[in-house]
């Protein structure tokens, strides 16, 4: 292959951050996947899961406090913010669940690094360098058995960090219907730093290949209504009908930092949320997907449990999160944090997120190794059907 051919398949790469190949065992795709969808800004947990028969809430929040008419009850104490809504549906009938007080040790109140350690499983002590999920992945999975690692549809890439895998990025799958790739002939080198380069350019064109022949296979589209998020559901919906075999994607929804006027822009917010993930059921059981699909969302941190003086919330800590799919068993689970013991104003964490990530890599997605094994909390045993 001449340099010029090179060039131009590398440069196809520029629609897909393609990191270099895996040299991880084969391992057959079991066809179970988790879609990432990040509250960028950190959701203001507490007027999410709203613990609205407390008074201290109401005293912490006596203006941006939510009313009993604003919320919907799920049980005598806690109820959702109202503009969630469209997601009731999946409360009844028991394949949504809130996970409290996510959160980890020495909390970091920047939202660079705190995503930072949020996207590669680090805490206030000390951080990592790959994405969460990217080792045990490409260690369960060769490349040769996906059509790729992981799929970002908006956000940053810093969730799939890795030295390895077939981690992608793409603005819609619109882009590969009928996509041309430079017809290349791969070929060795005794230089290790092209053989590398070689081996990605080879992992680049095989899974533009297959992702483009199934994109432009399956005709069918399915357009979400709304705003950004939705087109992004949209695009993830149509990936999965498709039958491109990826266990990860990831979405992104900015917009959460709320440090005045919250109160609508906050229920703007959640009501994007509410409504992608009802289109996202509706339409995966139309394909039998819903069952293999797990949707849970993430955010930097949480914010202060007290108001401002301009209507909003600032920085915090801990914060409950959301996590639906059909094969969750709907409830409560973890231990609200205590208003009464607020930590210099913050919530205290009560479960740390890591527990999640345990959960979704052994128990979910059954990969052979989880790396984060010994944050496993025993009041997840039932999260999963």
């Amino acid at each position: 292959m001449n340099r010029r051919k090179l060039v131009q398949l590398m440069g196809t790469a520029a629609l897909l951050p393609v990191l270099p190949f895996s040299l991880s065992q084969a391992k057959p795709f079991s066809g179970r996947r988790v879609i990432l969808l990040e509250l960028s800004g950190a959701n203001d947990g507490l007027n999410t899961v709203v613990p609205f028969k407390d008074h201290r809430y109401h005293e912490l929040r006596p203006t941006i406090g939510l009313k009993e008419h604003q919320v919907i009850k799920l049980n005598s104490q806690f109820a959702l913010h109202n503009s969630l809504k469209p997601i009731m549906p999946l409360w009844e009938s028991g394949e949504f669940a809130v996970i409290h007080g996510l959160g980890y040790p020495q909390p970091n109140r920047s939202h660079f690094k705190s995503i930072a350690l949020w996207e590669t499983g680090g805490d206030g002590n000390r951080g990592n360098r790959a994405g969460w999920a990217t080792h045990d992945l490409e260690h369960a999975y060769a490349s040769s058995e996906l059509d790729a690692h992981g799929i970002v549809l908006g956000g940053g890439m810093g969730i799939f960090s890795s030295g390895e895998g077939n981690w992608l990025s793409m603005s819609s799958v619109d882009q590969f219907d009928n996509l041309q790739t430079p017809a290349t002939k791969i070929t060795t080198s005794n230089n290790p730093a092209m053989a590398m380069l070689l081996d990605s350019a080879q992992v680049l064109q095989s899974s533009l290949t297959r992702i483009s022949s199934k994109i432009s296979n399956h005709k069918t589209r399915v357009k979400v209504p709304g705003g950004r998020l939705a087109q992004q559901m949209s695009h993830a919906i149509n990936i999965i009908n498709s039958g491109i075999d990826v266990p990860v994607i990831k979405l992104s929804l900015s917009g959460f930092d709320t440090h005045e006027n919250q109160t609508g822009r906050h229920q703007a917010l959640l009501s994007q949320t509410a409504n992608a993930i009802a289109a996202l059921k509706k339409e995966l059981q139309k394909t039998d997907q819903w069952d293999n699909t797990i949707v849970i969302t993430y955010s930097e941190f949480g914010r202060r449990a007290i108001q401002n003086k301009s209507g909003g919330t600032d920085h915090g800590t801990a914060a409950a999160h959301i996590i639906a799919g059909g094969a969750i068993n709907g409830g409560l689970y973890g231990e609200a944090p205590d208003l009464g013991n607020l930590l210099r104003g913050d919530l205290q964490f009560t479960m740390d997120y890591r527990a999640v990530y345990s959960r979704l890599l052994s128990d979910w997605l059954k990969l052979p190794s989880d790396s984060f094994a010994s944050y496993a909390d025993n009041r997840l045993d039932q999260l999963l059907a």
